[in-house]
């Protein structure tokens, strides 16, 4: 096998052949006037033409959107029009739960579901065809001459996230300059190992912000990297064996599920090949990441940061051990400070607003949405929201989010966007929802509603009601209803107040 394939299933590809067809793809979009600073989104599981429109919307100096192949059909429309997208590449089995929603100029291009992908997923498989009245991908790639003209520079992938707010806004940067490339590199080669010798197993869904990154850098440099259409522990750990692995990104729950295996059949494979495990998205308990570190041996990283602030802290398994909950220390080039509410620095052990800035990022803003950008800098550093810490040694410790973020699995979750649409639901008057721990991901949902008078919603109807409305890991895994919701003088809901039982015997400064 050449170095630099990526593999899915039974099927490889070549760099080679990966640039080439990204080299025609990029002549094809730019039929469709996708130029300098426009956008082509894409609707697909991790499958090689995500890697294909990625490299040839970078060539023509775009942005490649990824919309989270959850979505249904309004909350996927928000992210086309917002980001103004000329062109849409989907799964062909994706296409239903979207295509009345789809703007009438948009170019639509489908990929036809590969098997592997179909299996994983158990879908039928007259759903996984191109619909004769689409046009069909890799015929439309063939269909054009590589691309002649000089790269352009490349702005990266515009993620969307809905920061703190229920609708989605795409982080939109400018192209990276010599030295943050540099900086980008030296954080990439430290926690990764990127280079001409990783080997990789891409399980996290590219539409986030980390597996894009990783996967996209990986495909670019790397020597072998294999696609898992869909996380399996055991899986995990014979594609490691099989392929000798030696880089990985995983989130906690993957950790959880792979420590849950019999022990005959985590001893049954040989991991000796990794170097370069890293974990992020998500709080990891302590006793989960010991038994990793314990297994795996000290190759495992914790990474911290966030769609907007790019990778700030990072930690290796032997700074863990000796501090232990943290989530690293500023990265080179990072600049980390805990602020109180007037903008003022915070001394060791106290808790504020975690702010930071790092170098090897360009400059952003959320498109179409300056002012949202503006409200969370401060000195030119940028927030997520975090509350957390420093202790003397410059290791930063997380203990609560000061918004209501709810990260279950990995993926955020933000509850103003739920919560909007289970106001719309016949028999709501109001609601409020909330994460609260969950054994295996961290956190899952809950919606406390306050039925309108005189109606009697259940909690089944309700989940009747938001099926085919949102994604379903949106949908709250728990419903409960109140005679009347506690508030504050406000009027505002006073949601601490219904989440403190839950979160009251939870420790959250891991």
């Amino acid at each position: 096998m050449k170095p630099g394939s990526i593999i899915s299933g039974d099927r490889v590809l070549s760099r080679e052949r990966l640039f080439e067809r990204a080299s025609r793809a990029a002549s094809g979009f730019d039929s469709l006037g996708v130029g300098m600073g426009d956008a082509v989104a894409i609707m697909l599981r991790n499958d090689f033409p995500f890697f294909e429109v990625t490299f040839a919307v970078g060539r023509l100096g775009a942005h490649a959107v990824p919309i989270n192949w959850h979505y249904m059909g309004e909350e996927t429309e928000h992210i086309l029009r917002d980001s103004g997208a000329k062109a849409l590449v989907v799964h062909a089995d994706l296409l239903p739960q979207i295509e009345n929603h789809l703007p009438g100029d948009l170019a639509v291009l489908v990929v036809a579901t590969p098997e592997e992908i179909a299996r994983a997923y158990a879908i039928e498989p007259e759903v996984t065809l191109v619909p004769d009245d689409r046009t069909d991908w890799d015929t439309w790639v063939e269909g054009f001459d590589a691309w002649a003209e000089a790269p352009r520079p490349s702005p990266g992938a515009m993620i969307y996230t809905s920061g703190t707010t229920g609708r989605p806004k795409g982080v939109r940067r400018s192209p990276a300059n010599a030295e943050q490339l540099a900086i980008g590199r030296e954080i990439g080669a430290q926690l990764y190992g990127f280079g001409p010798h990783m080997r990789a197993v891409i399980a996290g869904p590219m539409y986030h912000i980390a597996p894009n990154t990783f996967a996209v850098v990986a495909a670019a440099q790397g020597d072998r990297i294999v696609l898992q259409p869909r996380f399996d522990p055991e899986e995990m750990l014979a594609l490691i064996e099989r392929h000798e692995i030696n880089s990985l990104n995983l989130v906690p729950t993957m950790f959880n599920r792979m420590l849950r295996l019999p022990e005959a059949t985590r001893k049954r494979y040989d991991l000796g090949s990794l170097r370069h495990v890293v974990h992020n998205a998500a709080p990891c308990a302590p006793d989960v990441k010991r038994a990793m570190i314990d297994w795996w041996g000290p190759v495992i990283w914790e990474l911290y940061g966030g769609t907007e602030s790019g990778p700030a802290a990072a930690c290796s398994s032997e700074e863990w051990l000796d501090h232990p909950g943290c989530v690293g220390r500023a990265l080179p080039g990072s600049t980390i400070r805990i602020l109180d509410d007037e903008g003022k620095d915070l001394p060791p052990g106290e808790v504020g607003e975690v702010f930071m800035h790092s170098e090897a990022n360009s400059e952003f803003t959320y498109h179409g949405r300056e002012e949202e950008r503006r409200e969370i800098e401060r000195a030119g550093l940028i927030t997520l929201g975090d509350m957390g810490y420093l202790d003397d040694d410059g290791f930063l410790f997380l203990c609560d989010r000061k918004r209501d973020m709810v990260i279950s699995g990995g993926v955020n979750i933000y509850p103003a966007e739920i919560e909007a649409t289970l106001i719309g639901v016949e028999g709501v008057a109001d609601c409020a929802v909330f994460g609260i721990p969950d054994e295996e991901f961290g956190e899952s949902l809950v919606a406390v509603i306050e039925p309108a008078p005189g109606a009697r919603p259940t909690a089944d109807s309700i989940h009747a009601a938001l099926e085919g409305r949102l994604a379903r890991y949106k949908i709250p895994k728990r419903i409960e209803f109140a005679e009347t919701l506690p508030r504050e003088d406000s009027g505002k809901i006073f949601k601490r107040r219904l989440r403190d039982r839950y979160w009251a015997t939870t420790d959250r400064r891991i």
